[in-house]
Parts: C-alpha cells; sequence; structure tokens
C-alpha cells in the first residue's frame, strides 16, 4: 500500500513538473509584448488630443458668432496699435480662454479694465519628439492674449480698455466710453514704459486739455497746475527709480584710514563729526 500511494505521488508530481514547465515555456508570453500597453496609452492620448482640437474648433465657431460692432472696435484698435491684421486679432481673441472677460467688460458695471499681452510665449515645436529633451523643443513666439494682468509677468507690449462711466457698452457708444492706450515695456522694463507713456502721451495730452469739465479756468486754475505739478514731480521720481535700478550709481572705494589717523582724541572724533 505504501509502494502504491508512493507510486501515484511520484507520478502526479511528474506530471505537475510537466505542466508547470508547459505554462512557463508557454507561447501565449510572445504573444502580447510588455510595449502593447505603451502604444495602447499612446493611441488613446493621441486619440484625447484630436477630440480636445474638435472641441476647441467647435468653440472658436461658436465664439465667432458672438462677435458684434463692440468686438470689431476692440479688434480694430488692437490691430492698428499692434501691427497685426484684423483676422489674426480675431483668431487670437477667439482662441483664447479668458473669452468671456470681453463680455464682463461690455455689460453695465463691468469690468473697470480690459488688457491684451503681446509678447514671446515659449512654444512647443510642431516636430519636436516627446522623448527629446523638452527645454530644446520650445521656441520663443509673439502671442497676442487676454489677461487680467496679475498672473503672467509682463515683458512686451500691453493693451488696455478703460471704461469711462458704467453704462453697458453698446456698438453705439463704445468709442465715447472706451479709452484705449498701449504700454511698451522692451524686456520687461516696466518703468521705462511707463516713463516714456508718461512723458511723451500723457502729459502732453494733460496740458493741451481746454476742456476741464466744471474747471472755468481751465490751466490757469491753481488745483490744476497743482494736479500737473505732482505729475511732473511722480515722473521725475519714476525716471530716478529707473536709474537707479539701471546701477546708474556707482559707489567708490574710500581710504578711511587716512582721516581716521589724524583723529587723536574725542574732541577730533567731535569735530570730524
Amino acid at each position: 500500500t505504501e509502494s502504491k500511494y508512493h507510486r501515484h505521488g511520484g507520478n502526479l508530481k511528474t506530471r505537475s513538473t510537466e505542466l508547470g514547465s508547459a505554462v512557463t515555456e508557454s507561447p501565449l508570453t510572445t504573444v502580447l509584448p510588455a510595449s502593447t500597453t505603451v502604444k495602447k496609452s499612446t493611441v488613446l492620448s493621441s486619440e484625447g488630443r484630436k477630440e480636445l482640437a474638435k472641441q476647441a474648433k467647435v468653440t472658436k465657431e461658436e465664439r465667432r458668432t458672438q462677435i458684434d460692432g463692440r468686438h470689431k472696435y476692440l479688434i480694430s484698435r488692437l490691430a492698428d496699435g499692434i501691427d497685426l491684421s484684423e483676422q489674426e486679432v480675431e483668431e487670437a481673441i477667439i482662441s483664447d480662454d479668458k473669452f468671456q472677460l470681453i463680455e464682463q467688460f461690455f455689460v453695465p458695471s463691468g469690468l473697470k479694465k480690459l488688457l491684451f499681452f503681446y509678447q514671446d510665449i515659449l512654444q512647443q515645436k510642431s516636430n519636436a519628439s516627446l522623448r527629446s529633451d523638452p527645454s530644446t523643443n520650445t521656441l520663443p513666439q509673439k502671442k497676442l492674449f487676454i489677461t487680467m494682468g496679475s498672473t503672467e509677468n509682463f515683458a512686451g507690449t500691453c493693451a488696455f480698455f478703460l471704461r469711462t462711466s458704467d453704462k453697458v457698452i453698446t456698438a453705439s457708444n463704445i468709442s465715447q466710453e472706451v479709452n484705449f492706450g498701449m504700454l511698451d515695456c522692451p524686456n520687461g522694463n516696466t518703468l521705462q514704459g511707463l516713463e516714456f507713456f508718461l512723458t511723451q502721451i500723457m502729459i502732453p495730452a494733460l496740458k493741451s486739455q481746454q476742456n476741464w469739465g466744471a474747471v472755468k479756468e481751465g490751466l490757469k486754475n491753481s488745483q490744476i497746475q497743482d494736479f500737473l505739478y505732482a505729475v511732473d514731480r511722480f515722473v521725475g521720481t519714476l525716471s530716478s527709480s529707473r536709474q537707479n535700478i539701471e546701477d546708474k550709481i556707482q559707489l567708490t572705494k574710500v581710504d578711511i584710514d587716512i582721516y581716521v589717523s589724524n583723529l587723536q582724541n574725542p574732541s577730533d572724533y567731535i569735530t570730524a563729526g
């Protein structure tokens, strides 16, 4: 009996070993290579990008149908100021994820300002490989985009629209209710851009202003003169700050020993002080 069970056990062990070898050496392991999962995720990623591009195109066309006289006024001013075609400006606006800020600017008591930056933005190269170094796959490219002015670094041209009242902005009153201006800051030098804007545009405009509202005397009024004087002083301070930042002030080393060697007693120090 013992040998019988031993013999059967031996047979079972042998069969188990053979079965294990068969499974281990099964060609199924070569049917599904490890790269299959990677390829599948790549395909899904590609399909996802296509779907996003499709949705973006639909959104752009919906926004294009919303373009009216008010938008066209903004587009024409931007095109003239930044030296782009109106088609390029329109395409940039309807592609912007902050497009809704324009409508918030038009509504009664809406946003007081609408800002656009036009500056270099790092863009991904169209033929860049996914495996290559990302730092070598980007290049600066000029882009016009809507901004709140608090999240993106300013290093180019700022075009701004300012409301003069809380009225609803319509196609018929936008030229009276909205002021347009530009601030050019080459290499991100905001102080230089602001100084140029004030000295070359704003101050000459203020000093040539004939109508000061309720002030009948105009430029002869003492309050108006004080205001213009304060603006001039501000520009002077601005210019001084810019020059200081640009290292216009240079400190020189002084040989203190020449002065200290002649001081013999406390009275000499008091006199020198």
